[in-house]
């Protein structure tokens, strides 16, 4: 029997930080917002080193980086280490220059517990009186490309003038639906997590690779979620990991044997007893055209940013904020301008493009690392993408033209990039000249 719940004013699919920021916003604005979550509350998340754009993102929400370091939902990230094995390491702090004037970019940012922190958005949920539903979302009723109305797995049917699809990057709701173009890439990979108890941790995201390896660059994260809690993952490819567990090797065995080969893990996996690490499979992605008449697409439904760049969350949350402003923005019209649409789209888009291409052939793929060095590629991805990101922050581009101008600036440093890649590919290696 199929139950009329009566019209809302925006319905959101998807209760994840994408789902929960956009909801919170359109409920500040006056809306009555109704959030479809299909997912456990309990469900294990990751994504928990953020960029330095993120704590104003968050404290729009209602969450100060004050607050969140007192309730130990967060500790500070001042800057990001690279180890490269052999006592070889290479620090990246945010340039001065980035905290001054016009900029006046916030220095620090932050390492969050994401399980603490989506329970704390869903506190500032409730309390903006937003109607949750623990359900599926199974058919969308639509004429054209707009959407009428949702009906759920329960026998749910949801009225509204509005969609937000911020139902993940597995699902992905409207761009299946509306079979929107999509771009790849990178290869499928395999992240393979635990947590663990330490006597002390550094106020930083610590990266683990052998930038000399051949190949496709595999690595480990060490991430301070809580002043003595250690989030700790290896990242590899879905074939390597196929590899190794054709090898009858169970996924505790292979993540164990990563992290034996680090001095700093000795004495953690010694400590450690019964690992069951939590294991997840991905593929960047990014999809075009997520804005139509009544819809917008938020979060990693619209866009799967690589987590080595610690873009993911600031991404979620910019989208999530930008398509609930519009919305707000053309309530009353009932529809969003094709200027709004492209533009919105283009900002997303280019943004996941520049974040994704750039750390898959400087970082990741082998021709620049073995020319110029691991550390030197770091420096040719971090400035950029530092620089880039705060920019937006700033500049806040909303309209056709300077997002059309953004765009371009993206588009010219990932052209640099292409260009860069090609000749190290192209160009000899010091031994075959030899």
């Amino acid at each position: 029997m199929q139950t009329d719940l009566g019209r809302q004013d925006v319905i959101v699919i998807g209760g994840g930080l994408a789902g929960m920021a956009a909801s919170i916003h359109l409920a500040k604005a006056g809306l009555k917002v109704a959030c479809i979550e299909a997912t456990p509350e309990n469900n294990v998340i990751v994504g928990e080193s953020l960029d330095w754009s993120a704590p104003e993102l968050l404290k729009a929400l209602g969450l100060s980086m004050e607050h969140l370091i007192a309730e130990e939902i967060a500790t500070y990230k001042r800057h990001i280490i690279l180890d490269i094995g052999d006592g070889c390491r290479q620090e990246y702090v945010p340039s001065e220059w980035l905290g001054n004037s016009p900029w006046n970019v916030e220095l620090r940012t932050l390492h969050v517990d994401r399980v603490r922190l989506k329970k704390a958005l869903r506190e500032i949920l409730l309390a903006h009186d937003v109607d949750t539903f623990r359900d599926k979302v199974f058919e969308v009723e639509r004429d054209g490309k707009r959407i009428i109305a949702l009906k759920t797995e329960s026998g749910k049917r949801f009225d509204s003038r509005w969609f937000i699809d911020a139902s993940g990057c597995v699902t992905s709701l409207l761009p299946r639906l509306f079979n929107l173009p999509v771009r790849e890439y990178g290869p499928s990979k395999v992240a393979v997590w635990n947590y663990f108890h330490v006597a002390d941790s550094i106020e930083g995201t610590t990266l683990y690779a052998d930038g000399n390896q051949p190949g496709y660059m595999e690595w480990v994260w060490e991430i301070p979620i809580q002043p003595k809690l250690i989030s700790v993952g290896y990242i590899c490819t879905g074939a390597a990991m196929k590899g190794m567990r054709q090898q009858k090797r169970t996924v505790s065995e292979i993540y164990t044997q990563r992290l034996s080969e680090i001095p700093r893990f000795a004495s953690v996996l010694s400590s450690a007893i019964g690992l069951s690490p939590q294991v997840t499979s991905f593929r960047c992605r990014v999809h075009g055209k997520i804005a139509g008449p009544n819809w917008l697409v938020v979060g990693e439904a619209a866009a799967m940013v690589d987590p080595m760049t610690s873009n993911g969350v600031t991404a979620a949350l910019r989208s999530a904020s930008e398509a609930s402003s519009l919305i707000v923005k053309y309530f009353q019209h009932g529809r969003l301008p094709l200027f709004a649409r492209t533009s919105y789209s283009r900002r997303v888009q280019e943004l996941a493009k520049f974040f994704n291409s750039g750390i898959e052939r400087v970082i990741y793929d082998s021709p620049i690392r073995k020319r110029i060095g691991v550390v030197n590629a770091g420096d040719v991805y971090t400035v950029p993408a530092w620089s880039m990101n705060a920019l937006y922050a700033r500049l806040q581009p909303v309209g056709l033209i300077s997002t059309g101008l953004f765009t371009l600036a993206l588009a010219s440093l990932r052209a640099a990039a292409c260009i860069f890649y090609w000749l190290c590919r192209s160009m000899p290696s010091a031994e075959s000249a030899s």
